[in-house]
Order: structure tokens, then sequence, then C-alpha cells
């Protein structure tokens, strides 16, 4: 048999300038681009405050870990999260479309017939009770009580 080796430390990023990650430097490099063009827009004090602003927003989704999970991930979760209804209440009352579909199914239901059902003798449940209980050795049928005793006896 073929041994492979499995890779492991699959959830480590790679690091690609020092302890900085190549995720990290994008998010930081985007970041410092729109600082550039907040520069070139606007006048020096809204510059300061747009460009604190985006360097806190873009340090804080590259470096901030929730729960060992990158920040962008949990801001995600939190916005499905606040999606989903807190409660959810079940509504009983079909409408004429899912009524009309469920009369549908209905008959289709009727329509097909059930096969008979077998009823087995509590002698024929015994036998294939043996059966299971020896795993085969005893086929059933043939042999007679005393065939059947012996066998049992050597479980």
């Amino acid at each position: 048999m073929q041994q492979f080796t499995i890779p492991q430390f699959i959830d480590v990023e790679d690091k690609i300038i020092g302890p900085i990650t190549t995720r990290q430097f994008i998010i930081m490099l985007s970041g410092s681009a729109l600082i550039g063009i907040c520069y070139k827009i606007f006048d020096f004090s809204a510059f300061i405050v747009v460009g604190l602003l985006i360097f806190a927003i873009s340090g804080t989704i590259s470096f901030v870990k929730i729960n060992g999970r990158p920040f962008h991930l949990f801001i995600l979760n939190l916005i499905q999260t606040l999606k989903k209804p807190g409660l959810r209440v079940w509504n009983h009352t079909l409408g004429k479309v899912e009524a009309e579909y469920k009369l549908e199914e209905t008959k289709e239901i009727e329509e097909t017939p059930l096969p008979p059902a077998k009823h087995y003798t509590t002698s024929r449940l015994a036998e294939l009770a043996l059966i299971v209980d020896t795993r085969g050795v005893y086929k059933g049928g043939e042999k007679d009580a005393e065939t059947k005793i012996e066998i049992v006896n050597n479980i």
C-alpha cells in the first residue's frame, strides 16, 4: 500500500513580508491607495480625518482576529446572522397554490396500489431468527428439528 503525505496546517496563510500574509498585504495596499486618492481629492483637514478612518478600518480588517478567524469573516457572519429572523414562526395556513399541490400529491399517492402485506407465521419468524443468529450456518427449510437444536447448542 502506498503511503501519502497528508498536508498539515492548511489553515495557516503564507507569509510574504515577515509576519505579514498576502491577504494582509493586499488589504493594507488597497487602504494606502485609498488614502492616496483622498490626499488628491480633499483638503488637508478632511484628508487627515478620512485618512485616519481608512487606516483604522484597513488595519482592523487585516490584523484583527476574532475566535481565530479573520475579521472580515466575522463581519460576514454577523451580517448573515442579523439578516435571519431571531424568532421562527410556523404558518400552518396553506395558500391556494400549496393546497392545490398537496391535493394533487395526495391523489397520486392514492392511485398507486400498495403491494399485499406479507404475514409470517411464528415458526417462520423463529426460523429466520435462527438463520440470523447462526450467521448463515443454518440454511433453513430442509433441516429437521434435531439439527436446529444441535446448531443452537453449538452457539
